[in-house]
């Protein structure tokens, strides 16, 4: 039995009314352009902060996923078709505001027979075109661990190629029923060895119902791996449709797991309450 979600958000989560010239600004032109962000679709407690400093994560291939994660406040549900042109957008956008590193990641499209890899291809290789100086950040789902779908992304050559396992285990059949935990590790694996001058990046949320036992044995799993970042930030339920949260962690607490999951041998572990898999992307990079 799960256990019911603690009534009430501690303190460290509290943020800021997204409010402010440049949030207004960007969502505008967003609008504008149809285009999309995973700030706003997964409702990133983040975003006010994200968007007054001039960046976004773009949410590639429309607003509906075709599976169904009981953490995620994406909606499920038929998808659109594809907008041919949203690579181009997206670049003109990034150009338009003067980004220096772009984050772009995806809703499952589990429907294409591709699962979406070329357009993600096409989008890197349209921010590279107009924004040659820039950095790209690609965040991918599994593409049910194809290895052809994983070499179009990979060589677009992305900056940062970013795959998150989410979570433990033992909580996949009930958080992520469509994924499984050694297919995302064999994602990861096959960048690392196939392409290592790719930074490989993932990302875990606390709160789920995991124990400290499994969360290392996951690190020590992603370190054998050779991944080079992992995030590491607290769950928040969407709604009372979504998983609980068992456990709210303390700053303290992020960062005592924080130093183990470096100890064991990850490079670069940013954890803290309100982290996301793309929060200051751009500072991570370049403190590697």
């Amino acid at each position: 039995m799960i256990n019911q979600q603690p009534e009430r958000k501690p303190a460290w989560l509290k943020v800021r009314p997204f409010t402010g010239e440049r949030y207004n600004d960007l969502h505008k032109k967003l609008r504008g352009l149809a285009l999309r962000t995973v700030c706003e679709e997964a409702n990133c407690p983040n975003r006010g902060e994200c968007f007054n400093s001039g960046t976004a994560t773009f949410l590639l291939m429309g607003s509906k996923c075709t599976r169904n994660c009981k953490f995620c406040d994406i909606d499920t549900g038929r998808p659109a078709p594809l907008d041919i042109d949203e690579p181009q957008k997206i670049a003109e956008l990034s150009a338009h505001l003067g980004l220096d590193h772009v984050v772009v990641t995806s809703v499952c499209r589990d429907d294409l027979p591709d699962e979406g890899a070329e357009h993600f291809a096409q989008t890197i290789k349209a921010i590279k075109e107009l924004l040659p100086t820039a950095t790209v950040e690609v965040l991918v789902p599994d593409f049910h661990g194809r290895q052809n779908l994983l070499e179009t992304v990979l060589q677009a050559e992305p900056t940062v190629f970013n795959h998150n396992v989410e979570t433990v285990p033992r909580l996949y059949s009930t958080v992520r029923s469509a994924a499984k935990y050694q297919r995302s590790l064999d994602v990861l694996s096959f960048a690392r060895e196939n392409y290592p001058n790719i930074m490989t990046k993932s990302g875990i949320m606390l709160g789920l119902g995991e124990t400290e036992e499994e969360l290392h044995s996951l690190f020590e799993d992603i370190a054998q791996i050779g991944v080079e970042v992992l995030t590491i930030g607290q769950y928040l339920a969407p709604s009372k449709q979504h998983h609980p949260v068992i456990k709210y962690y303390s700053p303290e607490e992020f960062d005592r797991i924080g130093d183990e999951a470096r100890a064991l041998g990850i490079k670069t572990v940013v954890a803290g309450p309100l982290v996301r898999s793309s929060y200051k992307a751009a500072d991570v990079l370049r403190k590697n």
